[in-house]
């Protein structure tokens, strides 16, 4: 039978992307995503503002999602990589 410790519940857990406007200072927090609006402060104690992540989605010029081809990426064919396979 497994310990009791490996039975315990797991949260999902997400990093989101602080900013405290006192200290000017960008960082990184690791919390359950149940408590995404739950209020974070910097390390000096001073309130932070949660941040928006910025990612790249490219799209057709239909409006449609662009999908890599199939293959894969570095050395598995369809990459942006210098190899020939």
């Amino acid at each position: 039978m497994p310990h009791a410790s490996c039975l315990r519940y797991t949260l999902p857990m997400a990093i989101y992307e602080y900013y405290c406007p006192t200290c000017r200072d960008k960082f990184e927090k690791r919390k359950p995503m149940s408590q995404a609006g739950v209020a974070t402060t910097c390390t000096k104690g001073h309130r932070a503002e949660r941040t928006i992540t910025a990612f790249a989605m490219a799209r057709t010029g239909a409006g449609e999602e662009f999908s890599m081809p199939a293959g894969g990426g570095c050395c598995g064919g369809g990459g942006g990589c210098a190899c020939s396979n």
